[in-house]
């Protein structure tokens, strides 16, 4: 049992260790962060099962982040107010072309990612896009104007 009170504190630990890095920085991890958290896994894996090497200590460790993970997507799935905690919201970082500062400054994006994250998507100028959400997994997604719209607008470069 005790194995299993581990299990939860350590699930519960990682889950406000990955709220708090923010999403901006899950999205996109280098080479050092995922070693990172690997290590991560490691030390909280010897934390866990007390460096219990045994095969239950292991079901019960992994079997418990499973139930909590089922027990997160169901609450997720089943209470619209628990949705924000358990998986955050968007967020707003471009508007009819102009960057939200306070929003970026918020989820610690900084331009330079977000003017990367526009060239990866073939966007040129802040003013071809519409809207930019920052999404609850780290990506952006780009609405960009209609081109036949307003061809006119020539608004400042990203690079």
């Amino acid at each position: 049992m005790e194995i299993v009170i581990r299990a939860l504190v350590a699930f519960v630990f990682l889950w406000l260790v990955t709220r708090a890095v923010g999403r901006s920085t899950l999205g996109e991890l280098s080479a050092f962060e995922l070693l990172l958290f690997v290590t991560m896994g490691d030390l909280i894996q010897g934390g866990v099962t007390q460096q219990d090497f045994s095969f239950t200590g292991a079901v019960l460790a992994v079997g418990t982040f499973a139930l909590l993970t089922v027990a997160f997507s169901y609450a997720n799935w089943r209470w619209r107010p628990v949705r924000p905690v358990v998986h955050g919201v968007p967020v707003v970082v471009v508007a009819d072309g102009e960057p939200k500062i306070d929003a970026m400054r918020g989820e610690r994006l900084s331009m330079d990612d977000l003017m990367a994250a526009a060239r990866e998507n073939g966007i040129e100028r802040f003013s071809d896009i519409r809207l930019a959400v920052l999404e609850t997994d780290g990506r952006i997604s780009f609405f960009t104007v209609d081109p036949t719209k307003s061809g006119a607008d020539q608004g400042a470069q990203i690079s």
